[in-house]
C-alpha cells in the first residue's frame, strides 16, 4: 500500500534547519492495522503529513502504491487525496455551520456529485456509524465521541483504500475512545488499510503492530518492514 525509503524533512527555524524526519523507512501493506506511536515532538505529525500528501520531503522516496509521490502539484496533491485517502482528526474538522449530513456529504461536492446523490449517500454512511436519526444536527449539538464517528463517516464517503487517523481518541474519554476504536477496527476488517498516529499504549494495542518514532527516526526497524511487501498500483 506504502512504503518510505530514507525519508528525510527538515524546517527552516530562523538561520538554523531542524532535521524532523531521518532516514525513516518502513511500509504498510493493503488491509493492514497499523499504529505510529512516538513522544510530542518526535515527527509524528510531520509524518502523517507526509503520507497524506499534505507536504512534500527533502529527500528519500515516498511510494503509494506503485507510484512516487514527490513534488507534485496542487491539484494533482488534492487529486490522490481525495480518491485514495481518507483523513480522521483529532479535532474533527467538522464545518460548524453545516449538519452532520453536510458534513459527510462534502467530498462527494468535490467530486462533482448531485447535492441529492451525495445526501443520499451521506445518509447511508451516518447510518453505518451509528448516527442516522443526528443528520440535521450540527457540530455543538454532538458530543465528541458523535463529532468523531461524523468525522469517520466522512472519511469513507470517498472509499478510501487508507484511513490516516491522527490522534482519533485524543480528545475523548476512554470509553468513548474505546467505541472509536471499535469502530476503525470494524472498518479495517472490511479490507481498508488504516494508519493511526498515537501516543497512546491502549489504542496502540488495538493495532496489528506499531511503528515506532523517536526524535524523527524509526525505533524498531524489524517490527517496521512489513510481512508482505506486495503491493497492488494505486494510480492507473
Amino acid at each position: 500500500m506504502l512504503r518510505l525509503s530514507k525519508v528525510n524533512k527538515y524546517y527552516q527555524v530562523g538561520t538554523h534547519s531542524l532535521h524532523v524526519l531521518r532516514d525513516v523507512d518502513f511500509e504498510v501493506t493493503d488491509g493492514e492495522f497499523v499504529a505510529i506511536m512516538g513522544a510530542s515532538g518526535s515527527g509524528k505529525s510531520t509524518l502523517l503529513n507526509i503520507l497524506g500528501i499534505l507536504d512534500d520531503y527533502d529527500s528519500g522516496e515516498y511510494w503509494l502504491g506503485e507510484t512516487k509521490i514527490s513534488h507534485l502539484s496542487e491539484s494533482k496533491a488534492a487529486s490522490y487525496r481525495n480518491r485514495f485517502i481518507g483523513f480522521v482528526f483529532q479535532s474533527f474538522n467538522l464545518l460548524p455551520f453545516k449538519t452532520a449530513l453536510e458534513n459527510v456529504a462534502l467530498p462527494l461536492y468535490y467530486q462533482g456529485i448531485t447535492r441529492r446523490k451525495r445526501n443520499q449517500i451521506a445518509a447511508q454512511y451516518l447510518e453505518r456509524v451509528g448516527l442516522r436519526d443526528w443528520a440535521d444536527h450540527l457540530p455543538s449539538e454532538r458530543s465528541g465521541g458523535q463529532k468523531q464517528r461524523v468525522a469517520i463517516a466522512r472519511a469513507l464517503i470517498g472509499k478510501p483504500r487508507l484511513i490516516l487517523a491522527d490522534e482519533p481518541t485524543g480528545a475523548l474519554d476512554s470509553e468513548t475512545s474505546k467505541q472509536i476504536m471499535d469502530l476503525l477496527s470494524e472498518i479495517h476488517r472490511t479490507g481498508i488499510t488504516v494508519l493511526v498516529v498515537t501516543h497512546d499504549p491502549e489504542v496502540a494495542a488495538r493495532t496489528q503492530r506499531t511503528i515506532r518514532l523517536r526524535d524523527g527516526k524509526v525505533v524498531n526497524p524489524l517490527e517496521a518492514s512489513a510481512s508482505n511487501p506486495g503491493m497492488a498500483a494505486v494510480v492507473p
